[in-house]
Formats: structure tokens, C-alpha cells, sequence
């Protein structure tokens, strides 16, 4: 009976210690900002710019996200035809930051940067995150490929989908805004 019992502690004990090990190895920054940048720009950064939140901009990124959305402006990077977003979207509890560059039109890029929460770190990997390579906005909150789910990470995918349609929106604006 005593040995029993000692297998089970030590089965639970070795269960709740790989547990703990892989949640708090999700956990980090993946990517810094400027590593994003260098990587996005071949390492020719052009300035940082401000895109001034007003109505209607704050109203449809609102819409996207199911939730107000707090900030006055929202930086970003451009070169030519292509921006750079370093946007941050809550999984289930932590904020996940996401880098997203955008190529005529399209996503070009897409980095998780730093992740806080337990679970649904594996969005992290580009096995997931090639699936948006090629993306665009089609009636201002569809994308027009479909992403593939993974299991225990539903809430981190549908952060950064809404990320996602959030700076192809926002890259379409400031493209519009330009030929005018």
C-alpha cells in the first residue's frame, strides 16, 4: 500500500513539475522589437510615424477587436509600399505582442514577439505563422485565407487574427491616404 501510494505522488510530483517546466518556457520574448524591424527592413529601419486614432479608424478596429481599444495613436514603420505593426492583443488574461509587416496589400510577415500567457504559446512557431504569409482583408474583417487552429491555443489564434486584420486594415488606410 505505502509503495502504491509513493508511485503516485512521484507519477503526480514528475506530472505537475513538466507542467510547471513547459508553461514557464512559453512564457518570454521571442523576438525584440528591433530584431523584428532589422529582419522586416533588411536592417535599413526607416523613422518610426503616428497614426492619430480618430472615430473612424478607433470605431472599426473596435469592431475587430470586441473590445475598446484604449490608445490615442499607434506607431508604426514605413518603407515604399510596405508597414510594420507591433501591436499587442489579450489571449486570455496576458497581452501577446504580435509583429506584423504588410507588402502591397498582403502580410508579409508574421512574429510573435512576446507571450505571457500559460498556454497557446505554439502560435510562435512558423509552422503556424506562415499561414498568414499572403493574407489580405476582404470587407474590412476577413481574411482571405483560412487558418488552420491548434489545439489549447484558440484564444492566442483569435488574438492574432484580430491583429492581423487590424494592420491590413491600418495598411490600407495609410496606403489610400498616400495616393490621394
Amino acid at each position: 500500500m505505502i509503495i502504491k501510494n509513493y508511485k503516485l505522488l512521484l507519477l503526480f510530483t514528475v506530472i505537475a513539475t513538466f507542467t510547471f517546466i513547459s508553461s514557464a518556457y512559453a512564457k518570454g520574448v521571442y523576438q525584440t522589437e528591433p530584431d523584428f524591424l532589422n529582419e522586416v527592413f533588411k536592417g535599413e529601419v526607416p523613422p518610426s510615424r503616428n497614426l492619430i486614432l480618430k472615430s473612424n479608424l478607433r470605431k472599426p478596429i473596435e469592431k475587430i477587436l470586441g473590445h475598446s481599444f484604449s490608445g490615442v495613436r499607434i506607431k508604426y514603420w514605413k518603407d515604399k509600399n510596405q508597414t510594420a505593426w507591433v501591436l499587442k492583443e489579450i489571449g486570455k488574461v496576458e497581452y501577446i505582442t504580435f509583429g506584423i509587416s504588410i507588402k502591397d496589400g498582403e502580410v508579409s510577415t508574421a512574429n510573435v514577439l512576446e507571450f505571457k500567457e500559460t498556454r497557446g504559446w505554439e502560435i510562435r512557431y512558423p509552422a503556424f505563422t506562415s499561414q498568414y504569409i499572403g493574407a489580405r482583408l476582404i470587407k474590412s474583417d476577413k481574411l482571405t485565407k483560412n487558418i488552420d487552429g491548434i489545439s489549447g491555443a484558440t484564444l492566442s489564434l483569435w488574438a492574432m487574427n484580430k491583429i492581423v486584420k487590424i494592420a491590413l486594415m491600418l495598411d490600407e488606410k495609410i496606403q489610400n491616404e498616400e495616393k490621394k
